[in-house]
């Protein structure tokens, strides 16, 4: 064998490769679907942890979109619109938020008014207070581990949240364009 120069290379270590849930899908956007993988399992610890906390705090049986209603109609206190939960959280069927929001009405947690054409929920007082225990057990199992770990950046998972925000635009116009093939 004739030596050209050049050294061999070890093989790249699988360690260093991008972890992704369908390397079919990878081809040259590698790192798009490894953060996708990322997305995947964060989403899914996410659901756990949301019920899983509901139910600490006194809030059994709650789906993870029941959860997230339950604290949005909570948010600044104010009515919500079926149309505002819907825009806010960035959910498609209106149907899945309607339903959710009629199961925590019948636990007493939300209540429901007509004003003309549309419905408002606000929150009640069993609603206000499964918010606060949530808030009490989501400081002392995850905010003070967050801030004891010490090497996670605040401002760091700050700016991740924003460029999630900005991803999901991207994600509503590719499925807009997916859509319209």
């Amino acid at each position: 064998m004739a030596d050209d120069g050049a050294q061999s290379r070890p093989a790249p270590s699988p360690l260093a490769s991008p972890i992704v849930s369908s390397a079919h899908l990878a081809g040259d956007a590698a790192a798009l679907s490894e953060m996708e993988y990322g997305l995947i399992v964060a989403m899914h610890a996410f659901d756990r942890w949301i019920v899983r906390c509901a139910a600490a705090a006194g809030v059994p049986d709650l789906a993870p979109l029941d959860v997230l209603l339950l604290h949005s109609i909570n948010h600044r206190g104010r009515e919500k619109r079926l149309a505002d939960l819907t825009f806010v959280l960035n959910i498609e069927d209106t149907h899945l938020v309607s339903y959710a929001c009629k199961k925590l009405e019948k636990l007493g947690l939300v209540a429901r008014d007509k004003r003309g054409k549309e419905v408002v929920f606000s929150i009640t007082r069993a609603g206000a207070d499964a918010c606060r225990r949530y808030g009490e057990i989501r400081a002392a199992c995850l905010v003070d581990t967050v801030k004891a770990i010490g090497s996670i950046d605040l401002d760091d998972l700050s700016a991740q949240g924003r460029l999630l925000r900005a991803l999901s635009g991207l994600y509503d116009q590719a499925a807009r364009s997916a859509s319209s093939l």
